[in-house]
């Protein structure tokens, strides 16, 4: 039994990257690239096309079918050959506050707050908050006491990103969930950072990383490609290596590869809150966010710097065997509804 689990393991992770694959390189964040991203207006009808609405459908229920094979069907972790990676579990917090503090300093040297997309030189006040994002920054290289700047950022981010609209908010919510997560789990002062997190709160913890990484994902692939398919046109038409049908000889109109990076970023965001296979997901979602570093460079890298933290948390909670199942902790749906009895 054990081997035909492995095996359908194998074979599920091999579909999945075979399936993801086709659009890799289409993740790349648009408004980081195009000029004058603000001048290509959302076209919500697009989101109603037929071929484009068939697609949301399907990765929606790819990501139900996903989570219902990873509980019932498979072992956890799914993938024990990359058991090594569990070790990493006492590290975790102390190297996800590095991959948040050298994407924030990064981004307050170059004037942009969170993420490349957000200029807030030009608003008032905007030099203040590039001070306190550069302050952030170093106190999460340091790893020291990094509870209260944890607080301080998922509370200063909102406060900030309001100014520039819901949009950036939602789309720096990667960084927030980063930030949320080190409230909860801070690295200690033991050597290294170690930290022995009580289940509870670390289920907790994960939670909140996972809804912060993949709803950016969703907000990008509504954002950028869904729901403003005129900006992700003009990405393909600045950057063509990126169609990688066209780099493989299959003519697909320009609108029907819209709708298959869109969908594909949606899927991957799906699946990251999801926490189902972790191990697989990660692996998987780890081609496209390579991919673009080969043409987008430095920018691309650290921009996408936290996501690569999120990766590592979930790849090494998910391949620890006490913490895998945490991983893809979701409270029950019964709790959510119940209400308060009515006292007689």
């Amino acid at each position: 039994m054990r081997t035909r689990m492995m095996r359908g393991a194998a074979v599920l992770g091999a579909a999945a990257v075979a399936l993801l694959a086709t659009a890799t390189p289409a993740l790349a964040h648009e408004k980081w690239f195009v000029p004058d991203p603000a001048g290509y207006a959302a076209d919500w009808t697009f989101l109603a096309r037929p071929v484009t609405l068939a697609l949301v459908l399907a990765v929606v229920v790819a990501a139900v079918v996903w989570r219902y094979v990873a509980v019932r069907l498979l072992p956890t972790p799914e993938l024990p050959a990359l058991s090594f990676a569990g070790r990493l579990v006492p590290y975790v917090p102390r190297l996800l506050a590095l991959h948040l503090g050298v994407s924030l300093l990064a981004a307050a040297v170059s004037g942009h707050f969170l993420t490349h997309d957000l200029d807030v030189e030009h608003l008032a006040g905007g030099g203040a908050v590039l001070l306190l994002e550069g302050a952030l920054g170093v106190w999460f290289i340091t790893g020291v006491r990094l509870r209260p700047a944890a607080v301080a950022l998922a509370l200063a981010g909102p406060l900030a990103l309001l100014v520039t609209g819901p949009v950036g908010l939602l789309s720096a919510m990667d960084l927030l969930g980063v930030a949320v997560f080190l409230a909860f789990v801070p690295p200690s002062d033991a050597p290294f950072g170690r930290v022995e997190p009580d289940p509870a709160v670390l289920r907790r913890a994960l939670l909140a990383l996972r809804l912060g990484a993949g709803g950016a994902l969703i907000t990008l692939a509504f954002a950028e490609k869904l729901a403003n398919p005129a900006l992700a046109r003009e990405t393909v038409r600045l950057f063509p290596q990126l169609d990688v049908f066209a780099l493989v000889g299959i003519d697909l109109p320009a609108d029907h590869f819209v709708a298959v990076a869109g969908a594909t970023e949606l899927l991957f965001g799906l699946l990251v809150i999801s926490g189902a296979l972790p191990q697989v997901a990660v692996l998987v979602a780890g081609i496209p966010f390579n991919a673009t570093l080969l043409l987008f460079g430095g920018t691309e890298l650290l921009g996408h710097l936290p996501v690569y933290g999120v990766f590592l948390t979930l790849l090494a909670y998910g391949s620890n065997r006490e913490t895998a199942a945490l991983v893809r902790w979701l409270p029950p749906v019964r709790r959510l509804l119940r209400r308060p009895a009515l006292v007689a």
